[in-house]
């Protein structure tokens, strides 16, 4: 592992970023315009100040995962909008190191997404969410790390079935957020779709958030199938993307993006 390459990757994301204003529109615009959008629907539940927080905390810490799935998926659609796989795939950088980099940049997107969306809250909504206190740290690596687990499952999808799939960058994660009970609790979703939120990591995660909302104890147990769910998701990912980068050298696909 070269540090040098990991930190070469993150730089090159950064420039492209600098380089392409537009680019930054979900960074700061789009975190911005949910937090105005699901803010004025929690003010609807001011009657209930705690479904209304549901909301507002489930805005925030929604963009922890956005922002991660986000900046990985995306980081690696811009070596095939580029025309640069070939160039990345033949180069000493490896795999891991590449994940590191767009991961390390993906750090950077969070900060500014996060902070920006907080920031709103509370300023518009007088929302805190560091009032939470120290259980929000766990919640907030948790959703960071399903956030790069479900990016390297769209890569492995992009990398089999080409530029089709990339729909799911952005897709797959409208589908999730209903699902990962990230507003409410999962009880109000239709009973068939009970048990497949329930094997989400993510669901685990909002639930220990609204917990922290209610001021309730420390969720452990919450946390603990969070934690347990995020690592077997991310060891399935690995082998995933792994294979299908195997499949895609072996039947030479790198053809598509060259």
């Amino acid at each position: 592992m070269n540090p040098v390459r990991v930190g070469a990757i993150a730089k090159r994301h950064w420039w492209v970023l600098k380089r392409s204003p537009h680019r930054s529109f979900d960074i700061v615009l789009w975190p911005i315009v949910d937090t105005l959008t699901f803010g004025s629907l929690a003010i609807a539940y001011q009657s209930n100040q705690t479904r209304a927080f549901y909301v507002l905390a489930g805005v925030v810490l929604w963009h922890v995962i956005y922002q991660a799935q986000i900046a990985v998926s995306a980081g690696f659609l811009e070596e095939t909008w580029s025309r640069n796989l070939l160039s990345l795939m033949v180069s000493p950088v490896s795999e891991a190191e590449y994940l590191l980099g767009t991961g390390l940049f993906g750090l950077l997107k969070t900060v500014l997404g996060v902070g920006g969306v907080a920031i709103t809250a509370l300023v518009c909504y007088a929302f805190d969410v560091t009032s939470l206190g120290i259980g929000l740290i766990p919640v907030v690596a948790l959703l960071l790390l399903c956030g790069w687990v479900i990016a390297m499952f769209v890569i492995g999808i992009v990398l089999r079935y080409g530029s089709g799939a990339e729909a799911l960058v952005w897709g797959i994660l409208f589908v999730l957020m209903p699902l990962s009970g990230t507003f409410f609790p999962v009880e109000a979703l239709p009973g068939p779709l009970q048990p497949v939120a329930q094997a989400l990591p993510t669901t685990h995660a909002f639930t220990a958030a609204r917990q922290l909302v209610d001021g309730g104890a420390f969720p452990w147990h919450e946390l603990t199938i969070a934690a347990a769910l995020t690592a077997l998701s991310g060891a399935l990912a690995m082998y995933y993307v792994t294979a299908m980068l195997r499949l895609f050298r072996r039947r030479g696909y790198v053809t598509r993006y060259s």
